[in-house]
Order: structure tokens, then sequence, then C-alpha cells
């Protein structure tokens, strides 16, 4: 469903252009550990709004993870909301009075439905019942929280709603209706969970998990730099099989490709994510496709590569393949003799698509990435020419595999760039604002906006 007032605009990263002499410094073990989560919605004032449903549990542990993000959030609740949690808990959680009452004194004016919108970057009703979208689209304004929706200034304060119901109830056509009335009212849908419900009953209609909320919530508020871009990213490993219970493979977590792909997503890109056997949950609004070996990857790549505007190549591709695989595990024989085995080269991926027609007539902009052992700006500089890329990102592989931080160096035909060391989903947001920067940069239509 459609996103409504996308605030702020992309701006490129004011950071120093370094020269092809300087190189990145080794991390040490003190820079490895974790620092504080980036405050990504710092500034930002959330009126939370809660009506009634057992998905209110849900909303406690949303607020902590709204001010946890760096927003002040004000709560409003329904009468049939304080029957599931209590003001007081939500108080707690907030640090701030809970409004429950049209007719509460506390505002002088005694108008807390026009005061509490006011200062609001959105309004965000999670949970919102099958009874209170219907009250918000026939714009009823019997108590609080639909009358301060009703009374908010449409134009800069969006409302954001997080649907909390039984199966049947959501997929009744009344409810459906209504949803549809409620987007083109300008509202925005944050869509559902799918699974197990309280009423003993599996299906639609869940309210999504907190930490998935406030990832939409995320991204509904990033600048939009890379719509209309389709974007395909490949992250983690692949695993070559020498036998059925032993392969080869390496030590890349896939940490920086996920998160190049949420990125790319908040930045409003459609984002496809080729991921090899790692374990690491999906990002939120991207569409991922698990592959195994380097040959996997590459089947799958070739078939997407045509459709997409950018392609960001963060895998640690295995660069050989055993010659043959055994289709039973290779048992010792007592001989004391080790298995011989031949290697053959895996296809580059990223040379492949670098070489494609959509690539070499601008259709598609190339990132591979380098992760190296020592001389990151020599190789890493040496492997863009060798790809044929525009844009190659290098970082120390042992640094960086498994950690929840990096640094980046960016090299492209003007020089090098460096990334400070930051976590991995910080570092990912700024090289997704570089590359809409270079995107944009280019001058081709047909790059800058795909319809």
């Amino acid at each position: 469903m459609p996103v409504i007032n996308q605030r702020g605009a992309g701006a490129h990263l004011a950071v120093e252009r370094w020269q092809l002499t300087d190189t990145l410094p080794r991390m040490s073990e003190e820079a490895n550990k974790s620092g504080p989560e980036p405050l990504d919605l710092a500034g930002r004032h959330i009126v939370l709004g809660l009506s009634g449903g057992i998905a209110c549990y849900k909303s406690a542990e949303l607020c902590r993870g709204l001010i946890k993000a760096g927003a002040t959030v004000q709560v409003v609740m329904t009468e049939s909301a304080l029957q599931f949690i209590t003001s007081a808990t939500m108080q707690a959680l907030s640090g701030r009075p809970v409004f429950t009452n049209q007719w509460d004194d506390r505002e002088p004016n005694g108008m807390a439905h026009i005061n509490l919108s006011r200062d609001a970057d959105a309004i965000l009703i999670a949970p919102c019942s099958a009874d209170f979208i219907a009250r918000l689209t026939q714009g009823r304004a019997d108590e609080l929280l639909s009358l301060m929706c009703l009374a908010r200034p449409i134009d800069r304060v969006p409302l954001l709603i997080a649907p909390a119901m039984n199966r049947e109830m959501y997929a009744h056509p009344a409810t459906q209706r209504n949803l549809v009335q409620l987007v083109a009212d300008g509202g925005v849908v944050l869509g559902v969970g799918t699974g197990f419900q309280a009423c003993g009953e599996t299906g639609d209609g869940r309210m999504l998990e907190p930490a998935e909320l406030l990832e939409d919530i995320i991204a509904f508020f990033t600048p939009k730099v890379l719509a209309g871009q389709r974007v395909l990213v490949t992250a983690g490993p692949t695993y070559e099989a020498i036998d059925p219970v032993r392969g080869i493979t390496n030590l890349s977590s896939g940490k920086m490709g996920f998160a190049i792909a949420r990125a790319a997503r908040e930045a409003g890109a459609d984002v496809t994510l080729i991921a090899g056997p790692v374990s690491l949950p999906t990002p939120r609004g991207v569409n991922r496709i698990d592959v195994k070996s380097a040959s996997n990857m590459l089947s799958a790549v070739m078939g997407r590569a045509q459709l997409a505007t950018v392609f960001i190549a963060t895998a640690a591709v295995a660069d050989w393949r055993p010659a043959t695989s055994s289709s039973q595990k290779i048992k010792k024989d007592g001989s004391g003799q080790s298995p011989q085995l031949q290697f053959i080269e895996n296809a580059d991926i990223l040379a492949t698509v670098a070489q494609s027609v959509a690539a070499q007539t601008g259709q598609l902009y190339c990132v591979g990435f380098a992760a190296e052992s020592h001389d990151l700006l020599e190789n890493a500089q040496a492997k863009r020419l060798r790809k044929q890329v525009p844009l190659l990102v290098g970082n120390i592989g042992p640094d960086t595999f498994g950690q929840d931080h990096n640094a980046l160096l960016l090299i492209d035909a003007q020089g090098c760039l460096e990334l400070t060391r930051d976590s991995k989903l910080v570092l990912a947001r700024r090289l997704i604002q570089e590359i809409a920067h270079r995107v944009t940069a280019t001058a081709l239509p047909h790059l800058r906006a795909s319809p």
C-alpha cells in the first residue's frame, strides 16, 4: 500500500576524499567491540495510539523501542485499550502522562485532541483494531484518539496504522474495503503478520512484531534517494561441497550485505537479496532468494540482473570448487593417505555482470566488494580495474567477518573515500547515499528513476 508524506531530502555526505597513497589501518581488538546503537529516530516525536486488542502487550515493547531509537513518545489510549494494558505501564515506559479522555483537564485550553497532534512527526496506531479502522474511515470523533486523528494536520502529520485482529475479521470485505479507503484518505497501512492468534486460529491479522514495526517506521522517515531503482544485492558466503557432509566455505557472516539490502529498501528501492548459507533474518520489504554454491548464486544473479538498475556484489564467493563432489562421505581408510582433491575455478559473478550489455551501456550500475587481508588500497584498486566496475568497496576481511562493525574504502575513477569505523548498518546507509549520488551524477535518465 502507498506511503505518503516522505520527509527530508537526500544529502550527499560531506566526507573527506583521500589520495590514493593513503590506506586503512588495521582494526584493533578494542575497535571490534560494539558501540552504541544509532539513534535512527533522534528528534522525532511520535504519538502512539492504542486501540483495544490483545496485541496491546506488544505496544509496551514498541514504545520502548521507539525511545531507544531516539524518539519521544506520547501515548494516547482508548477505553478498550485500558482493558488490556494499564496507562501506568505505558506512562512508565514513555516517561510521559498518558491521555485517555477528550475531557482531560490537564490541557489548559481543554483541547487535547488539538494540542497532542500539532507537534507530532507521526501518529502511529498500534494496535489498530477492526473497529478503530472503521471509525477512522467514517470520520468518527466520539473519543480522544479518533478525534485527534481527525483533527491532525493531514498535510504534515502522517497517520500510520498497524492492524491487529482475528484472521476472519481481517479478511472480511468490510475491513478490506475500509483499509482501501483509509489509504485513499492519506493513511499508511504497515501490513499484518501471519501466524498463531490469541483465539487459537492461525492466519493473517496479527499485529507485526515491535522490531518489524520499528524497522518500518525508520524506513518511513528515511529520504527516498533510491526511489524507482531496482537493487540486486548478493550477501554471505558460498559453500562448495566435497562430499555430503564436508565442504569449502569462508567466514563471511552476510551482515554487511543484509545491512545494505535494508538500507536500500529504506531509501525507497525495490530490493532483491540473493543470500548464501546464513541464518540472518530477512530485512523488512526485501525479496530474499537463498542459494548455496557459487554456481547457484551465478544462476540466481544472471536471472535477475537484467531487471536491476543497481547491482551490489557483497557476497564472499568461493574462488574455487572441487572438480568432483563425492556422493558419499569420504572416509579414512587407515593408510594415512589424504584424499586427493582437484579444484576448478568458479565463474566470476561480478565480472560477468559488469561485462553484460546492461552494465556496459550504463543501464546497470555495478558495485563490487573486496575483502582483503593486506594492502587494501592497492588490491582494491587493482580489483576495480580488473572487474571493470565504476565503484569498488574495500574492507579488511579478517577484521569484519562476523563482526557488527566495519570500516570501508570506496574506490572509483576519481580516487578513494574512507568511511571510518561504525556499525555495518550505519555504513550501509552511508554507502547507499554515495551510490545514489553517483547514480544521479551519471546523468542517465533511466537510472535516475525507473517507472
